[in-house]
């Protein structure tokens, strides 16, 4: 394997077409904070098979396109070389891919407003690493969030498109947004809050993305799967919606917020998995403040609770345990933050 590895990397180094199939493979890692071009394809297959699965396939040529579209905008803006060759500029385009053909009609014109934002995606991820790059952190997905907030609120005004969030507006407090009905089928529910990282209702593609997160690192997905057991189990006991629990929905974005915390930013120990549990929690809170908050706009919280919580547990420099530099999953999109811009 580290021969097929060596010899992959030579070759994309060599060959700019190879090389930049090389980044957009990355770029699918780096959503899960990973920087390996083979679990980039693992969890591209875990997409597909989500968008097939659930009769969207649709879904799965806008990851590509928005993978494909946003990393050579990148190229065409002249960003840091080294940045876009490790995925940087390709992972929260790609995730935009997904969630338009999710969120909005099948129609001919929904793939241009998808080339567009995939393209805006790129330019707010530049814009966005320049400003927190002041506190020493990254944007994360957060340009992939804040663009496709931006692209669906719009929507709502043309009347070429139809949004299909399945939410009404109303204001916080109206209605109930809790209930529903859980078959307690916790294995495959929590697969599936992993799979939701990339918008995919499939415990299948999650058991593909575990394995994707293996590739590169035992970590990541060990605590990927903390992630998805503690803010799964922590919802039910609160009592959150049975059927957004059976999707996976207050899954993913702790799985984000476990990785980064426990697997990424420190070295995994007794004090560093108790923080991390802790900011399952607090991931866990997010989601449901900012759902309330987005209630009357009629949008999905998306990553946005990984992002917020994500921040405040680094902004404090708790550093319990950093991970030296020889021993970090290697420039992933928190290691490289720097050379962002």
């Amino acid at each position: 394997m580290t021969g097929v590895t060596r010899g992959w990397d030579g070759l994309s180094g060599r060959n700019p077409l190879v090389g930049f199939v090389d980044a957009c493979l990355r770029g699918a890692a780096q959503v899960v904070l990973q920087n390996n071009p083979l679990t980039g394809l693992l969890i591209l297959v875990a997409v597909a098979w989500g968008a097939f699965e659930n009769g969207q396939p649709r879904v799965f040529g806008g990851a590509v396109l928005g993978l494909v579209v946003g990393t050579a905008t990148a190229l065409a803006l002249r960003v840091d070389r080294t940045s876009l060759r490790q995925g940087l500029f390709g992972f929260s385009p790609l995730l935009t891919g997904i969630a338009v053909p999710t969120f909005l009609d099948d129609r001919p014109l929904m793939w241009l407003y998808l080339v567009l934002g995939a393209m805006a995606t790129t330019v707010v991820t530049l814009a966005l690493n320049a400003v927190f790059k002041t506190w020493g952190l990254t944007a994360f997905t957060f340009p992939f969030v804040l663009t496709t907030w931006v692209l669906l609120m719009a929507a709502y005004q043309f009347d070429r498109f139809t949004v299909l969030t399945n939410a009404k507006p109303m204001f916080p407090g109206e209605g109930t947004s809790t209930g529903g009905s859980f078959d307690w089928d916790l294995v495959p529910t929590f697969l599936r809050g992993i799979s939701q990282v990339y918008l995919t209702n499939s415990w299948v593609s999650g058991l593909i993305i575990v394995v994707a997160l293996l590739v590169n690192s035992r970590w990541s997905a060990l605590f990927a799967v903390v992630g998805t057991v503690g803010a799964t189990l922590l919802a039910l006991w609160f009592g959150a919606d049975g059927a957004s629990l059976d999707k996976g929905l207050y899954g993913f974005n702790a799985v984000l917020t476990a990785i980064a915390v426990g697997a990424v930013m420190h070295r995994p120990g007794a004090l560093v998995t108790a923080y991390t549990l802790f900011g399952i929690v607090l991931t866990l809170f997010v989601q449901m403040a900012l759902a309330t908050v987005l209630t009357p706009l009629a949008i999905p919280v998306l990553t946005g609770p990984f992002n917020i919580a994500t921040w405040l547990l680094l902004l404090p420099k708790r550093h319990f345990a950093p991970v030296p530099n020889h021993e970090r999953v290697k420039e992933t999109v928190v290691s490289t933050v720097k050379h962002t811009v």
